[in-house]
């Protein structure tokens, strides 16, 4: 008998096909949006789920589904996911890495450009048709070329970003990460490691892409902003929670910072509104992954973890080992 399995929100129909050979597959291609506890009684009726990064799998949620196996988390983050209460209640946890590396690396890279650029102010600017002549200092923004790029989180993520700053740009790259690379991926990335303190003093451009957790929530925060340059910007391609967004946007309106780039948010998809309203800001809708062939690789590897984990017992990219 095929194991029951819920699919929480819109994937490839092609991926669908595949799953529907190894279960019986509930889906949400309506994407609707389910109440928690709807999603609960949902997910309580299934041995298996295929997740996003909104749906929360936690101690609450797993006392009321005593059939769940496996769940993986269709991204690289999985801030949703309680790792130890899932083992506990003896549910693998997967998620997707590697293949979405060098898209995100890519986009990353294309917002900080983006937002030294100043390139969402100036369409709007013509968009709204004030651009009548030329000036020699008409949205005058940053350099890339040759400044200084500070990576918070060293990953494989972050190493692409550092491998394009400096290989593609001649940027100088500094990183702090919660352990140091080594001298050889140090190499590779022409990167140096410093504290935290000095990269925020030094950047000319700050990039975010380390994992959220409870020690990284706010890791930016006003007091942080504070030490960064008043012609640096600030790029955000992590998780939302790791940058105050209220202190972020007091930030702008003051121009303690020249710019910041955005593409997640706390309390995604609401965004605070004070980031709305301030003109020195790049927004994207959390789409750092969003090329169709990487999301594809994606859909398939969470769905070759769920189907490897319940015909050989373990899932390829596991978070958790479950126990014998």
């Amino acid at each position: 008998m095929k194991p029951n399995l819920l699919v929480a929100r819109p994937i490839f129909e092609e991926v669908l096909a595949r799953l529907r050979e190894h279960f019986n597959v509930t889906d949400n291609q309506a994407d609707h949006a389910w109440t928690l506890d709807e999603w609960k009684a949902q997910l309580s009726q299934h041995a298996g789920a295929l997740t996003t990064g909104a749906d929360p799998i936690n101690k609450d949620v797993l006392a009321v589904c005593p059939q769940l196996k496996a769940v993986a988390n269709m991204a690289v983050g999985f801030n949703n996911f309680d790792v130890p209460a899932m083992t506990a209640h003896g549910v693998q946890a997967s998620n997707t890495p590697d293949v979405l590396t060098e898209t995100t690396a890519d986009f990353g890279f294309a917002l900080l450009m983006a937002t030294a650029r100043r390139l969402t102010e100036s369409e709007h600017f013509l968009r709204r048709g004030e651009w009548k002549q030329w000036r020699y200092d008409m949205f005058a923004g940053a350099e890339v070329h040759g400044s200084t790029l500070g990576i918070l989180g060293m990953g494989r993520i972050g190493q692409g970003i550092a491998k394009r700053g400096a290989h593609g740009f001649g940027m100088k790259v500094i990183y702090h990460n919660r352990s140091r690379l080594s001298a050889a991926q140090e190499a590779e990335c022409k990167a140096r490691y410093v504290s935290k303190e000095e990269l925020l003093r030094s950047a000319d451009h700050v990039v975010l892409v380390l994992p959220y957790s409870a020690e990284s929530h706010h890791a930016m925060g006003a007091a942080e902003l504070a030490q960064m340059k008043p012609t640096a910007t600030l790029v955000n391609i992590a998780r939302g929670g790791i940058v105050d967004d209220a202190a972020l946007a007091q930030a702008l309106r003051n121009r303690t910072i020249a710019a910041a780039g955005l593409d997640v948010f706390e309390g995604e998809p609401k965004v605070h509104p004070d980031l709305l309203t301030v003109p020195n800001v790049v927004l994207t809708p959390h789409i750092a992954s969003a090329s169709i062939a990487t999301r594809m690789a994606m859909a398939n590897l969470a769905a070759d973890n769920l189907i490897s984990f319940f015909t050989q017992g373990r899932a390829i990219t596991p978070l958790n080992t479950l126990g014998a």
